[in-house]
């Protein structure tokens, strides 16, 4: 298995982010909007902390940064198992789908 760069980690995530943003506003409970919105905010954490890099850094293998990255990493599994019951639009669950698991192996130990 190839190691993932930040790079790829960066574009990665900022997929997913975009993803998770348009589930949080079409949740139709509170409870959801605060599911995507850990989830979210984790995310963001670690695209934050990435961005410090220096852009030649981005050929380095990618580790995840931030504690709370790894926790929400269990959040994503929920949410891709009960993905059809957290999310409304089959286009934003499509999406989910795919980046889901994409996101989490991200973080695989080679």
């Amino acid at each position: 298995m190839a190691k993932t760069t930040i790079a790829k980690a960066v574009s990665t995530l900022e997929e997913l982010l975009s993803g998770l943003d348009k589930a949080y506003w079409e949740a139709n409970t509170a409870d959801n909007k605060d599911f995507f919105y850990d989830i979210i905010s984790a995310i963001y954490a670690e695209l934050s902390e990435l961005n410090k890099l220096s852009i030649q850094d981005h050929d380095l293998h990618y580790e995840s940064i931030t504690d709370s990255f790894g926790v929400a990493q269990v959040k994503m599994m929920q949410l891709n198992k009960y993905m059809h019951e957290l999310v409304l639009h089959s286009n934003t669950a499509a999406s989910l789908e795919r980046l889901i698991p994409e996101a989490l192996t991200l973080t695989i130990r080679e």
